[in-house]
């Protein structure tokens, strides 16, 4: 982002403009925004939500100061490169372009968190349909799981090219707006109290300060959390699904994407 960066350095003397509902954007590049779509779904997605209004951890992006004040990355890019470990982001070594292409897509959703009608969905197919088939039955080990004659059939038809991408990515755990799908199975945890009794249901939210649950009583519950105490055992049924993805390439979710678009 240096360049970025000096460039707003240099224009510091002048009042940013206004951006936002009421001092609306030109519209964007449609190729940057494609490509920033793809980089925001692989890289932000899972915690901020394909639409970026918040999913698992992460807050809506769309109602961000910085995001609304931003231009061309140079606020965002601050943030993606330096991260907020503290409230769980860790830094992401993404090129100038990368995060610029990143801000020209969330500049192109709209406060309700609809795409700009100058992004065409279809642009998010950029992978090899033939590599993706051979992925899917070799190296990507997805048959383990997945028969496109039964859970994948006909799931090109179900989804459009970015939730479907989406879906992949975050093994289904996502669905409108970023929220926990409610098809996904849930994500228990267990709560080993300093007292030594232990707190068990499905979890709810966590973040650096709470974990809120609902017992297998169906009572809701919100306990302190300061650092490792108390002791978090957290199980999620999709877990094995989300560390595979997070091994592959950007090239191979591209491929695998544009061959189950075809399972019409």
């Amino acid at each position: 982002m240096h360049a970025a960066v000096c460039a707003t350095a240099a224009q510091a003397q002048a009042p940013p403009p206004k951006v936002g509902p009421d001092f609306p954007r030109p519209p964007g590049d449609p190729a940057a925004i494609a490509r920033g779509q793809r980089t925001f779904t692989v890289n932000c997605g899972f915690c901020h939500g394909s639409s970026g209004r918040g999913g698992e951890g992460g807050p809506n992006l769309l109602r961000s100061p910085i995001v609304l004040n931003d231009q061309h990355g140079e606020l965002i890019g601050a943030i993606v490169s330096n991260g907020r470990v503290a409230r769980g982001m860790p830094k992401f070594e993404l090129a100038e372009d990368s995060i610029a292409d990143i801000a020209a897509y969330l500049h192109s959703l709209d406060m309700g968190g609809h795409k700009s009608p100058n992004f065409n969905p279809q642009s998010v197919l950029v992978g090899n349909a033939a590599a993706g088939k051979a992925f899917f039955n070799g190296p990507g080990h997805c048959t383990a799981c997945h028969s496109i004659d039964k859970d994948l059939a006909g799931i090109g038809s179900k989804y459009d090219p970015p939730h479907l991408e989406d879906a992949i990515f975050t093994a289904g755990s996502t669905g409108t707006f970023g929220l926990m799908s409610p098809t996904a199975p849930p994500i228990r945890v267990t709560v080993d109290m300093p007292a030594g009794a232990t707190v068990s249901g499905r979890l709810v939210e966590l973040d650096d300060f709470d974990v809120t649950l609902i017992d297998d009583a169906g009572n809701r519950l919100t306990i302190r959390r300061d650092g490792d105490v108390p002791r978090l055992h957290i199980n999620n049924p999709l877990q094995a699904h989300l560390d595979l993805v997070r091994r592959w390439d950007d090239r191979n979710l591209h491929d695998l994407t544009a061959y189950l678009a075809t399972l019409k």
